[in-house]
């Protein structure tokens, strides 16, 4: 797997922090050079069903530009991706669904680098 994946460990780290509540992820996406930018369009399409049947959903999706301030310069993003899921269970059976299991390549063979950062709304 390669380090733009989670691994299994990561997922189940990431239920054991599971509160129930909405989570939105966080995703910095760098591609591969050449057709990295065009394989993740195609991934992005085809991800759709998959965040409608378990009611998650794209909240915003764009271009990155030069970064304002970015105090480890050596890493640069070409895009932000912002996907709300009902909660961490819903994410977790996305990826464990077999059908998603089928294009997640896409994804893998499009990246040159990603964060995946879970984030939940600040309380209080």
């Amino acid at each position: 797997m390669s380090s733009v994946d989670p691994t299994g460990q990561d997922l189940k780290r990431f239920l054991q922090e599971d509160d129930g509540q909405p989570v939105v992820m966080l995703n910095l996406l760098r591609f591969k050079p050449d057709s990295g930018a065009e394989r993740y369009a195609e991934y992005a399409s085809a991800i759709i069903p998959h965040l409608n049947r378990v009611g998650g959903e794209v909240v915003y999706l764009g271009d990155a530009a030069t970064p304002l301030v970015n105090p480890d310069t050596d890493t640069t993003w070409d895009a932000v991706l912002l996907v709300r899921y009902p909660n961490r269970q819903a994410f977790s059976a996305m990826v464990a669904d077999p059908d998603y299991q089928q294009i997640t390549h896409i994804r893998t063979e499009a990246l040159d680098a990603a964060v995946l950062q879970p984030t939940t709304p600040r309380r209080g």
